[in-house]
């Protein structure tokens, strides 16, 4: 573990997780704990698409996507922790958990991801996380979520 990176960029980020345009929801994920947390960061710009409808004239990040943010950081995270890259890596949701929202997230805010695993070890399958996602310091969302990693369903003979 010494040799694991502590963070990961878009290019790395596309080699843990299967996620691409329009649902690739992170730029880049820093801090990386193996094994127990990171933060990823999400530069949310007027041209994704889920803009033009939510809302025309009032563009508001939907909370749903910032929880999958969330997620996506989390999924990173254990897939550099894990040496995963390449692997085909698929990860499910379980369940989304005390689900709050404090904040709009607007074109031009740069949201950051914390997230801490609460249960999971190397090798496992099922993980759960807390989350806080905020904006200049100020709590846009939070939640926890439990997600299964899996490594066979993305396999490729």
């Amino acid at each position: 573990m010494a040799d694991t990176p502590t963070t990961a960029d878009i290019d790395m980020i596309q080699r843990l997780i299967p996620h691409r345009y329009p649902f690739l929801l992170i730029d880049k994920v820093r801090d990386i704990v193996p094994f127990r947390s990171a933060t990823g960061i999400k530069n949310v710009t007027f041209n994704e698409p889920h803009f033009q409808g939510h809302f025309p004239g009032a563009p508001i990040m939907p909370g749903v996507t910032i929880i999958e943010a969330m997620a996506q950081t989390a999924a990173v995270m254990v897939g550099v922790s894990a040496d995963l890259a390449d692997k085909n890596l698929l990860v499910y949701f379980m369940g989304i958990d005390g689900c709050k929202f404090r904040r709009k997230v607007v074109p031009g805010d740069v949201l950051e991801m914390a997230v801490t695993v609460t249960r999971g070890k190397p090798g496992g399958k099922v993980w759960k996380f807390t989350g806080a996602a905020t904006v200049d310091g100020e709590l846009a969302a939070e939640a926890e979520f439990t997600a299964m990693m899996d490594l066979s369903a993305g396999a490729t003979a």
